[in-house]
């Protein structure tokens, strides 16, 4: 059985479908601080198995504890964890007590009851500012900009100094570029409490009126158009890099490092005029600063992950911008 910290997310939920059609047993443990229980029954409803769920707080040793003794669980993805680069700035030290307990509490879990697969929902941001793109996974980490870049930091070499003192672990680092998109039946996507941290749930919550216009953070960076350049990814491609990850795992020990994107960058306002042809709504927006601990352009070098894993990103930015806009609409 594979076990999904923070499975009830954004990601996670998404993951957890592949990994159930992939032919997986999924439990997901989740405390719910950025998700809700009904994902469990879309999910069901997706793939005709609803998953295990427990919500617990991971970085509760006696909770984690009591889930690994009832579930024979051999693998985990570790999805659990903050993830606001703009909050991380003001509230370092949350970041770093969740992020980095989680994390230990979870390996300290593991090894009492003999799991020794663990994949790693980290992040590009671990490259810094420093690395021109494209990012290749041998380039230096750190430098980070923010606190959240720095927890996913830290925890990589957690995971891999674990590795490094047991001999028949296993442990793949999945550094992730930027998610969007929802799953293309309507039933899971981004939902976030409250004001959204992330482009596209912002956007989605502009063109149902929820949200008067976006704040587009930034327009003198030095691109195409002026505005922040990421390497957008579907999530459902997303997801399926984890089920290849694992796949790996199950047949390799030690470390291993995979960046998962398209290659391509694209800025904020080709997402914006994207969404818009795409949906034919109209999305109104207004510059803003820029954001502390952002940088101005990055996109992955996804090369390895083919290479290896066998997997590549298919969808396209029309394909994250109309399933985005289903999934509001149904939500």
């Amino acid at each position: 059985m594979v076990l999904l910290t923070g499975g009830a997310g954004y990601i996670g939920s998404h993951t957890a479908v592949e990994l159930i059609n992939a032919g997986y047993d999924v439990v997901i443990a989740d405390d719910l601080s950025n998700s809700e229980e009904s994902v469990m029954e879309r999910i069901g409803r997706i793939t005709g198995k609803t998953p295990a769920f427990r919500r617990i707080d991971v970085a509760d040793g006696a909770a984690l504890e009591a889930l690994f003794g009832e579930f024979e669980i051999d693998s985990v993805v570790h999805f659990a964890g903050f993830k606001a680069v703009g909050e991380s700035v003001a509230q370092p030290i949350k970041y770093y007590r969740n992020n980095l307990d989680t994390t230990l509490t979870l390996l300290e879990t593991m090894k009492r009851f003999g799991c020794r697969r663990v994949v790693f929902s980290s992040s590009a941001t671990v490259y810094g500012e420093d690395n021109p793109s494209p990012y290749v996974e041998e380039m230096p980490e750190g430098r980070c900009t923010n606190p959240y870049g720095w927890t996913k930091f830290m925890v990589e070499r957690i995971m891999t100094d674990a590795a490094s003192a047991d001999p028949e672990m296993s442990v793949v680092l999945l550094r992730y570029f930027n998610p969007l998109g929802a799953h293309e039946s309507g039933l899971i996507g981004e939902k976030p409490n409250g004001i959204p941290n992330n482009l596209m749930p912002y956007i989605t919550q502009v063109a149902a009126g929820i949200r008067e216009k976006l704040s587009v953070f930034g327009n003198d960076y030095d691109t195409v158009d002026g505005t922040g350049v990421r390497d957008y990814i579907h999530v459902v491609d997303l997801a399926k890099g984890h089920v290849k990850a694992l796949e790996y795992a199950e047949k390799n020990t030690g470390t291993e490092i995979f960046n998962l994107g398209t290659g391509r960058g694209t800025s904020v306002l080709e997402i914006v005029d994207a969404f818009e042809r795409v949906n034919g709504v109209k999305i109104p927006y207004e510059f803003a600063p820029r954001r502390a601990g952002d940088i101005a352009s990055f996109y992955a070098d996804p090369s390895k992950a083919e290479r290896v894993l066998g997997w590549r990103a298919e969808k396209t930015i029309d394909d994250m911008c109309r399933d985005s806009w289903r999934w509001q609409k149904g939500c």
